[in-house]
């Protein structure tokens, strides 16, 4: 009895055996084509990944140069604000954080007509 179902499983089998050839060959079919067509497009793929490095070098360029800038910017209000504070006959400033200088411009007139504007002494 064990000989009549070994044969009536092994009759399947063989039944199936040639869908699951035509399947198979459909995936590695499939798998080929669209393997070749991700690999055509890989020098894209490269040349996006060399455009994004050079993006990042740049970009940590101009954010060096950025930060240069605003350290040279800081240094020149800190002078502009201690020649102010000199200049109004206040104590030097400490170094915080950079507040705006309030002075009211004087009118001051001179021999000629012309007058012009100029800070408190």
């Amino acid at each position: 009895m064990e000989d009549g179902m070994w044969k009536k499983e092994n009759e399947v089998g063989t039944q199936r055996l040639p869908a699951s050839m035509a399947t198979y060959s459909e995936a590695v079919d499939e798998f080929s084509k669209h393997a070749t067509d991700f690999l055509a497009y890989m020098p894209l793929l490269t040349k996006a990944r060399d455009a994004y490095q050079r993006a990042m070098a740049v970009s940590a360029e101009v954010r060096s140069m950025l930060d240069a800038g605003d350290k040279t910017l800081q240094g020149l209000m800190t002078q502009l604000e201690e020649a102010v504070s000199v200049h109004l006959g206040k104590a030097p400033i400490d170094k915080k954080k950079p507040e705006s200088v309030k002075a009211e411009p004087t009118r001051v007139t001179s021999e000629s007509s012309d007058s012009s504007w100029a800070l408190p002494k």
